[in-house]
């Protein structure tokens, strides 16, 4: 079994990026290292009764999940960490959103591994039952975890250090320490101070019944940065909102290329990833279920009916559960789209626009907070098909091989932008005051574009409008994620503007 452990120090060497070699790590990461292997690999050997088989199935396993953080840094240029492993039930309950990432390759190779273990354990290996009495197997068996458990207490008295910056964490201390330890930092007590606990009201009140509606866009930012061969007029209403929003500019996000949740917390909570500790990476599967202040319970307070409207399960990411503790009264998901027209294989954006005016019609002069998280735009955008024409409407120079992603992306993105233009007739119709943000919660996963024109800086763009407004075109203002919501009240006269 140790040298079993062992062996995994080898196939670590696979990782990209690998970690450093064995000498070079803390005496205390190696102990966890093997500490954990012992115990998981007993309690295999309980189940199965045969080393070999116990350990090559314990091999097979952590190749699966080397390989699996492979794809995610070449996806998402970030290594696996303990916060993914809730993703695995995800993966079966929604397999188009993560199971292509994995790539065929990965998938056979694991399956291979895992088919070999099985038939070497199976047709090498007779059970130990049939070679010792039950108490001598026991006895062993118990003395493998033992061992164990005494490893990972030595390795955890030391309470190694992580930066939360999970290559470099990686890198340090090994694939399972670095796991290890991620898991353990989710138990340390955390109660950031969300500046929606106690922020100044402004003394107006007049603009206290704007409504407002958010748009948080998946994967929008104006990819006209990356290739300068993409045709002006994709975001047309997009820019004609620039040219008289209060706000416009990059956005800095907590997240490139998935994990939607960082930057969605982010917002509306207006805490910064670097108050959150591990909780960064998935801030719904604990700390937003302690219930944490937002813009939504803000706004609640001061009458405001809140809703988030998302044409997807409510469930994913335990929004269902975690939304009503961030304040919001009402979640409207895809139950309610039912019939509703795609683009791809996501609701369109233009049917949740439609969602929205429906919402903002019913509101009857209650003042109305209205979030929306998009879905049109989800990948993977490979898995979909260039459409005769597509070339030829979103381009003014063709772009070069390899970005047929991109100019899928594109033609969701035309969308994304009557989408705007929509939200603006709709608010401009209302009879009271308004307001529309929209920002992009991460830049999309195109690598066959990027290997192609660069890859970007994981910057987005967001914007702020209100109705009535004519303030000229302003300035490109960047700002951070955890800044916006606070900006947004600002705006609408509802917090006091800082000096």
């Amino acid at each position: 079994m140790v040298c079993s452990g062992a062996l995994a120090l080898l196939v670590e060497r696979l990782l990209k990026p690998p970690p450093r070699t064995c000498w070079r790590r803390p005496v205390a990461a190696l102990a966890i290292h093997f500490g954990l292997w012992l115990w998981f690999a007993s309690v295999l050997l309980l189940l199965l009764q045969r080393p070999v088989f116990a350990a090559s199935s314990l091999l097979a396993g952590f190749l699966f999940v080397v390989l699996v953080s492979n794809a995610k840094v070449h996806s998402l240029r970030e290594p696996f960490i303990f916060q993914d492993f809730e993703y695995f039930s995800d993966a079966l309950r929604h397999p188009r959103l993560y199971m292509p990432f994995l790539g065929a390759a990965r998938a056979l190779l694991s399956l291979f591994a895992l088919g070999l273990a099985i038939a070497t354990g199976l047709t090498i290996e007779d059970s130990l039952l049939g070679r010792m009495s039950v108490g001598e197997f026991l006895s062993g068996a118990a003395t493998l975890v033992l061992a164990g458990l005494l490893l990972i207490g030595f390795g955890a008295r030391h309470r190694l250090a992580v930066a939360f910056d999970p290559i470099a964490d990686l890198r340090q201390l090994g694939l399972l320490t670095a796991l290890w330890r991620y898991g353990e930092e989710e138990h340390v007590p955390c109660q950031p101070q969300s500046p929606y606990e106690r922020l100044p009201c402004a003394s107006a009140v007049t603009a206290g019944s704007a409504t407002l509606v958010v748009v948080q866009s998946e994967s929008f930012f104006d990819t006209r940065r990356l290739f300068s061969g993409i045709r002006g007029d994709v975001l047309s209403e997009f820019d004609s909102l620039c040219r008289s929003a209060v706000c416009h500019g990059p956005l800095q996000v907590a997240a490139w290329g998935a994990n939607t949740v960082r930057t969605e917390f982010a917002f509306l909570s207006g805490l910064a990833a670097e108050s959150l500790g591990v909780h960064r990476f998935n801030p719904y599967r604990r700390l937003g279920r302690q219930g944490v202040a937002t813009l939504a319970t803000f706004l609640g307070r001061r009458g405001y009916r809140t809703i988030c409207v998302h044409p997807y399960a409510a469930s994913f990411y335990s929004r269902h559960t975690v939304f009503p503790l961030l304040g919001f009264d009402e979640f409207i998901d895809i139950r309610a789209f039912a019939g509703a027209a795609r683009e791809g294989p996501y609701v369109s954006d233009l049917a949740v626009a439609e969602q929205v005016a429906a919402l903002l019609e019913k509101a009857a002069g209650q003042p109305v907070f209205v979030f929306v998280i998009t879905m049109e735009n989800h990948g993977p955008l490979h898995l979909e098909k260039i459409a005769p024409g597509d070339e030829e409407r979103l381009y003014s120079v063709p772009p070069p091989p390899g970005c047929d992603d991109l100019t899928v992306y594109l033609r969701h993105l035309v969308n994304a932008d009557r989408m705007a233009g929509r939200l603006r007739a709709v608010i401009d119709g209302l009879p009271g005051p308004a307001c529309l943000c929209w920002f992009g919660d991460h830049v999309p996963i195109m690598p066959g574009a990027y290997h192609a024109l660069g890859v970007p800086d994981g910057r987005t763009d967001y914007l702020i409008w209100r109705k009535g407004d004519r303030p000229g075109a302003a300035a490109p203002r960047e700002m951070r994620i955890d800044e916006l919501g606070g900006h947004i009240l600002q705006q609408m006269g509802l917090l006091a503007a800082r000096e």
